[in-house]
């Protein structure tokens, strides 16, 4: 799916590569990405915000990059849009993947306690508006 999103890009082969590193060379949407691979394989817009203090306009472009990379993408449940890690069985795909898992926990680990206590108030796995993270 992923080759297939972008080969719809109308880029050169060895761009679709490029544009995934770019993607990358952010610290908000490489963190984004770890916590989708080590926290949990979805999350939405409010969640990032509450998770990494970004703004909402700011999580929003960083996701709009990443889906634009083929990294991720977006499904609506409900009036949620949550964002999923674009799984695929391209063995690039594959290293970035390993490569961002590399990234040691502790370099992480105020986001991944932030993250699973916002998670832990989604409602049957639903999120919920103005949940507090700080509580």
């Amino acid at each position: 799916m992923w080759r297939y999103f972008l080969k719809n890009l109308d880029i050169n082969p060895f761009e679709q590569y490029t544009t995934v590193f770019k993607a990358l060379s952010d610290t908000t949407r490489l963190k984004i990405m770890w916590l989708l691979f080590t926290v949990d394989l979805k999350v939405s817009v409010s969640e990032i915000i509450d998770v990494l203090g970004e703004s909402q306009c700011n999580v929003s472009k960083h996701l709009k990059v990443l889906k634009n990379a083929g990294l991720i993408y977006e499904k609506k449940e409900g009036r949620w849009s949550f964002y999923y890690y674009l799984e695929n069985d391209n063995k690039f795909h594959k290293y970035i993947q390993d490569a961002i898992l590399q990234i040691p926990k502790d370099y992480m680990k105020d986001e991944v306690i932030r993250c699973k206590k916002r998670l832990d108030m989604r409602v049957d796995g639903k999120c919920v508006l103005n949940a507090n993270i700080n509580k």
